[in-house]
């Protein structure tokens, strides 16, 4: 593909750039991480050492790889949403596209709650906000938002967004008192004393958030200003107004207040989506736009660091910018290699686990692709290659046989052309 291309097709096309991104993404997800710890089994060095490392997320502040992940798929669907919305809007109209888009973010909010256990417990046990229920809620503002605004009014909403977050975490006064998830602190204990039976962990974790209840009410010192896990206004929010169960027991880490700067990264995907549908700008225009784009995010989030640090857990305003800078390079780097190159034939894997991302996303609760591959070659076969090979040379296997299962089940669905389409 060129600039050379008519104006038509170029506004409205799918790219298979977005796609293979979108993959790529998803693939550290599904499988990639088995084979970034079986490489560190075989050899424990300085280079895999790294990589183990940017496959775990950052303990609070700061940032790694698979920190990316979410925003990422977040600037992606922000990208798309351009591409889907602007032909839907030519053919049916507004009211077309808004009925899509309520109907779209339902269903993905629904198949939030799916996939962290639906109704199977009993309230308030049941998770109401997490990684797809926070798609859904991005995907609905900022596809209102593009229906009845320019870019103008969606950057003025943008950094909105980001400076009224800031301003209340550091601004609004907050109880001085910080939350700690009771398991860190069973599980302390139990390693000073004996292991603790389901039972006991389970009346301990209970006497521990009764105290942490009453310990937050008694604190009458208040302070501003404040970052830190469990200790900042959108923790002590979710504390006091999230209904439901939370991943961290007091707050969520797709919590009330975080949703604000997520749709926000949306919200940089559909500049990015912009960007690439303009008609009086070639491939290559496109690239260094993309490029200084990212790196104006990646510098700005950095810079804004230092007072505002870099949280996935509370997605500061900060790390808007950075997660948006890298994921605009990202895209730049797919867009050049694929759109401008023409280098098409690698990303084909990429493609197919893009095409359906849901799917897949909601498969690998269901179905232990790793667990697959080691019927395989686990076992005996495994345990020799581990031994008179080379020692994680077996668990290599079984993970590059499940990433060849994901692939393959992905291109099933693919050629076939049977997508999920919330």
């Amino acid at each position: 593909m060129n600039g050379n291309i008519p104006a038509e097709k170029n506004s409205t096309q799918r790219l298979m750039s977005v796609d293979a991104l979108r993959g790529f993404d998803m693939f550290w997800i599904v499988g990639a991480a088995w084979l970034v710890r079986a490489l560190h089994q075989m050899s424990d060095n300085a280079a895999t050492n790294f990589l183990l490392v940017q496959m775990n997320h950052a303990r609070w502040a700061g940032m790694t790889f698979l920190d990316l992940i979410f925003p990422l798929f977040v600037f992606i669907m922000g990208v798309s949403t351009v591409f889907s919305l602007t032909k839907l809007l030519a053919q049916g109209g507004r009211r077309e596209a808004l009925k899509r888009i309520f109907k779209r973010s339902v269903l993905l909010y629904l198949a939030g709650i799916f996939y962290y256990g639906g109704l199977s417990n009993h309230w308030p046990n049941i998770r109401l906000v997490g990684v797809l229920n926070m798609i859904a809620l991005c995907y609905l503002f900022g596809g209102v938002l593009f229906c009845y605004l320019k870019p103008r009014g969606l950057l003025v909403v943008t950094v909105s967004l980001l400076v009224g977050y800031w301003a209340l975490l550091t601004f609004v006064p907050i109880r001085n008192y910080q939350f700690v998830n009771p398991e860190i602190t069973i599980d302390a204990m139990a390693n000073k004393t004996k292991p603790l039976n389901d039972a006991g962990r389970r009346q301990l974790r209970a006497e521990l958030i009764q105290q942490a209840n009453t310990d937050y009410f008694a604190t009458t010192n208040f302070v501003t200003g404040k970052y830190e896990s469990g200790l900042n206004l959108a923790n002590h929010l979710d504390f006091l107004h999230l209904p439901g169960k939370q991943n961290q027991t007091f707050w969520d880490p797709q919590g009330l207040l975080c949703t604000l700067p997520s749709i926000a990264s949306g919200l940089l995907g559909i500049f990015a989506g912009l960007l690439l549908q303009r008609r009086d700008y070639d491939d290559r225009r496109k690239v260094r736009c993309l490029v200084s784009f990212g790196l104006a995010g990646v510098a700005l989030g950095w810079l804004w660091h230092l007072q505002f640090p870099v949280i996935k857990n509370i997605w500061s305003s900060s790390f808007v910018l950075v997660a948006g800078g890298y994921s605009a390079l990202l895209l730049a780097a797919f867009y050049w290699l694929i759109e401008v190159k023409n280098w098409r034939a690698w990303c084909q894997p990429f493609v197919w686990i893009g095409a359906n991302p849901i799917t897949i996303y909601l498969i690998v609760t269901l179905v232990e692709f790793r667990q697959i591959a080691s019927r395989f070659v686990g076992g005996d076969i495994s345990a020799a290659l581990n031994l008179y090979a080379a020692q994680g040379l077996g668990d290599l296997l079984v993970a590059l046989v499940a990433c060849a299962l994901v692939i393959g089940f992905m291109r099933f669905l693919y050629r076939r052309k049977i997508f999920l389409r919330l």
